[in-house]
């Protein structure tokens, strides 16, 4: 019985490891996709926030338009982006605004999954 508990926890460990993977991966695509950036998909989510950031940066200094238009594009909440700018003033600006874009791509990627499992138990019922 101990044998089979520890089985199944070390099994959950590794299922829990391949789910953290996996989402990077989607994570890395969406960003890739809507800020045409390209990030190597092996990489840590640290490494994700880190590289995101200073790409954040570099458009603040040097392109601050594109910066706009991509905020624009992901669905950033301006009043949200606005709010945690004033409150961390002492803080980068661009870990602050890599940080949102992650949030909300993520959020975008389990609405995507919540629709297709939706669609998929829709689909089933139908199937005699």
């Amino acid at each position: 019985m101990i044998l089979h508990c520890l089985a199944w926890g070390s099994w959950s460990i590794i299922n829990y490891k391949k789910a953290l993977i996996m989402e990077n991966e989607e994570l890395i695509i969406a960003l890739n996709t809507d800020l045409q950036i390209e990030l190597a998909t092996k990489i840590s989510f640290e490494e994700i926030k880190e590289k995101l950031a200073a790409y954040i940066n570099h458009l603040i200094n040097h392109d601050f338009q594109q910066l706009v238009m991509i905020l624009y594009r992901v669905d950033v909440n301006e009043r949200k982006l606005m709010a945690l700018l004033k409150e961390n003033q002492n803080e980068h600006a661009g870990r602050i605004i890599a940080e949102l874009i992650i949030e909300r791509q993520l959020q975008k990627i389990k609405t995507r999954k919540e629709h297709s499992k939706k669609q998929d138990d829709f689909n089933s019922e139908d199937k005699w």
